[in-house]
């Protein structure tokens, strides 16, 4: 980060303080310094000058502001002039002076009125919209509000040293060996009585839980975004519509969230953080965070004359440079292509070198071992102007430097990031999965959804076992074509976005307007784009079919992804959507969890077994050749009665039996085959097991069936069951897991 010219930096020997934005349509930037957040007079302004290339630097020298009433901490904002609002002398706050258009022929939007965030802050003092100033209005251009001076209330950046990176050696595990935990870092202990009150909901709280999370086998947490957001007003149930817990707006790209941080002191949230980190990492685990650098939140333009918009960071700056105008003809809107408010600009170099600069601040001091991008294919936009063109092979694009830049970590692990792109835009046309550069993972929604169909709609939407096997197997048909790896798939049966594991099986439908504090919470998927099903209401095949799902995902090839709380029967109370609910509703039950010793104990062993089992995890895809002349292949497919699968097995949809045996003996994997066998019919299934080799015996380890719980359905290892047969009868809708020793 020491390399960074933007932000604001103390001198080597703290005796001046160095303001640098870039702003090239600016005709003028000033800094306003304040002792205090809110409601203080500025004890000085400075105006910057212009160097090369939109550059704006202004030095002061801590010995004025000491002078000029300076005793603590260092607020301030920037004030811009640019054409459309040109620099007049006689301006005061609030002032029209200078003022010609909102927005002009080229999509300039200044306004000195409006006090400006540093858009390269490590911190930031509080949010938009408070407890004290709710009313977002002020922050508009257009006539009502362009000449409210929003400096009184507004966010205001502050001058911190560069925190000490004290996050401790960071695992460097291949990606391809990962399990990943994904979890909201307020609601992981908000409700937590182990964790002390005062802790409960912070990074402080979320340290606390490194190990649990360790002890439960899975070794990467991805927290859902932690960057500054508007969340102040979660708790007033007045401005329900205004809340916001998922936190997929950021204002600020460096800043961690205030709200999340016990220390609220300047530099707290930084250093709790950072402490975080570290205990994760002590504890072996690698920290993602979601990242959600697609938009800024700002928000859109007023449909009727699309001069109306929020102003209080980029769009003061420069509008152009920093989001995608709709066209030369039409500079007063923008593109969208993320549902939300308009694209950043990902075509130009400022955006480019922004995002870049974050995400190395975030890993080389913040600690930050990996990232999952939202909406990430329209960080591969390659239109700078109202379009959306996506272009994976562009070398200065932000998704090729952040390969070479952070860098990538290697394939077979070492220093370096994790990269996982959400890889479609909110657009039908941004569907890119398969298509990102090498050295990028993707969430697979083609997984999700063919096991999603399979566990839940037998008998409506027709899978092919073909089907099934090729998500089982790391889906080779999106990740071979570009040179990626099984791994680069990270499997998931549901994320924070949509249904919770438990409620996927447990609902027909969303329940999205209940009542407070369970929603009301509007949008979400439809139904039948979210393929739940109650199971009949029955609670048994409920809580089956999370098992069932836990053991799809943890043994298919491709790394996978578990939504936090899965292990032990989390619900949202059947709303999928809940975005607006800093409530009950989305913070972990953990006395309910202590309920479902069970399940937790399930999941752990699962876990346990696909990280001691490398055959599982393989680095390139089955090469289904065979090896040595034993007859074993690394992967074969089988049908019930214990023949080979054909291809006219794997083209019927009426099919519902797949097993398949992996070879251990390839992977230097503790026995000589894995073999697992899925029956997605709704009857039992007597299963005739494919012969062992000489000497050998299958051993059952685990059993997702209801009848299986006497024993908690799976066997810690050296525990596992000898069988005395060659058949195995296997329950509907589970699955069971052999291996060969």
């Amino acid at each position: 980060m020491a390399s960074c010219i933007w932000g604001s930096r103390f001198s080597a020997d703290h005796s001046t303080v160095t303001f640098s934005v870039f702003a090239p349509r600016a005709t003028r930037i000033e800094v306003w310094i304040y002792t205090g957040a809110t409601n203080a007079e500025a004890i000085s302004t400075r105006e910057f000058t212009i160097g090369r290339d939109g550059a704006w630097r202004a030095e002061v020298a801590m010995a004025d502001l000491r002078a000029a009433g300076l005793e603590g901490q260092i607020y301030y904002g920037y004030r811009a002039w640019g054409p459309n609002w040109t620099f007049d002398p006689a301006w005061r706050p609030g002032s029209a002076a200078g003022f010609a258009s909102d927005v002009d022929g080229q999509g300039n939007r200044f306004n000195p009125n409006k006090l400006l965030i540093d858009p390269y802050s490590l911190e930031v003092s509080h949010d938009p919209l408070t407890i004290g100033h709710p009313d977002h209005t002020a922050y508009l251009s257009g006539p009502y509000s362009r000449l409210v001076d929003t400096a009184p209330f507004a966010p205001r950046s502050m001058v911190l040293d560069v925190p000490v990176p004290a996050f401790g050696p960071k695992p460097s595990g291949a990606f391809r060996d990962e399990i990943i935990y994904e979890v909201h870092v307020r609601g992981l202990t908000r409700n937590d009585p182990s964790v002390p009150v005062d802790l409960q909901g912070t990074y402080a709280g979320a340290a606390l839980k490194a190990g649990y999370l360790r002890d439960l086998g899975v070794t990467a947490v991805e927290f859902q975004p932690i960057h500054e957001t508007q969340n102040s007003l979660n708790d007033v149930p007045s401005l329900a519509a205004l809340h916001n817990y998922w936190g997929y707006d950021s204002f600020s790209y460096f800043a961690p969230d205030r709200r999340y941080a016990h220390d609220q002191r300047p530099g707290g949230p930084t250093r709790e953080w950072i402490a975080m980190v570290k205990a994760f990492h002590d504890a072996g685990l690698k920290v993602y965070v979601d990242v959600v650098y697609n938009h800024f939140d700002e928000s859109d333009v007023d449909v009727a004359t699309g001069a109306i918009g929020e102003i209080f960071s980029l769009r003061g700056l420069d509008n152009a440079s920093y989001y995608e105008i709709a066209s030369p003809s039409e500079p007063n809107r923008y593109e969208n292509d993320n549902g939300v408010g308009p694209n950043v600009n990902a075509a130009t170099l400022p955006v480019r070198d922004l995002v870049l600069d974050s995400l190395r601040y975030w890993t080389d001091t913040m600690g930050a071992d990996g990232y999952r991008f939202d909406l990430a294919a329209i960080l591969g936009n390659a239109d700078a102007q109202g379009g959306y063109r996506f272009d994976p092979d562009d070398p200065a694009s932000i998704l090729n430097r952040a390969v070479a830049e952070l860098p990538a970590r290697p394939a077979g692990g070492g220093a370096g990031v994790d990269l996982i792109a959400e890889p479609y835009t909110a657009s039908a046309g941004g569907q890119e999965q398969g298509q990102f550069p090498v050295g990028w993972s993707e969430w697979n929604d083609r997984y999700r959804d063919v096991f999603r169909a399979s566990q839940n709609k037998l008998g409506i939407l027709p899978v092919t076992p073909g089907e099934m096997a090729t998500r089982f197997a790391g889906s080779v048909d999106l990740f071979g074509t570009r040179g990626r790896k099984p791994w680069n798939s990270v499997n998931y049966i549901t994320s924070h976005d949509g249904f919770t594991l438990r409620d996927l099986y447990s609902y027909a439908q969303p329940m999205n307007n209940q009542p407070f504090p369970f929603g009301p919470s509007s949008g979400g998927r439809s139904a039948s784009d979210e393929m739940c099903w109650d199971h009949g209401g029955d609670p048994a095949q409920q809580i089956q079919a999370v098992r069932t799902g836990l053991a799809l995902l943890l043994l298919s090839a491709g790394t996978p992804m578990i939504s936090g709380g899965s292990e032990f029967f989390r619900t949202q109370y059947g709303n999928n959507n809940p975005f607006n609910l800093d409530t009950v509703a989305n913070w972990f039950d953990w006395d309910s969890a202590a309920q479902q010793a069970a399940l937790t104990r399930y999941t752990r062993d699962l876990i346990r077994f696909r990280r001691a089992h490398p055959c599982l995890r393989p680095a390139d895809f089955f090469a289904g050749a065979d090896h040595n002349g034993n007859g074993l292949k690394d992967l074969t497919w089988y049908v019930d009665s214990g023949a080979e699968a054909t291809q006219d097995y794997f083209a019927n949809p009426g099919n519902h039996f797949l097993a398949y045996r992996l070879d251990g003996t390839e992977a230097g994997d503790p026995s000589v085959s894995v073999y697992v066998a899925y029956n997605g019919w709704s009857q039992p299934i007597v299963v005739n097991l494919p012969s062992p080799l000489a000497e050998n015996h299958w051993f059952l380890v685990a059993d997702t069936g209801s009848i299986a719980e006497a024993w908690g359905n799976i066997h810690p290892s050296g525990q596992e069951s000898r069988l005395a047969d060659s058949q195995y009868t296997l329950q509907g809708r589970s699955v069971f897991l052999l291996i060969e020793r």
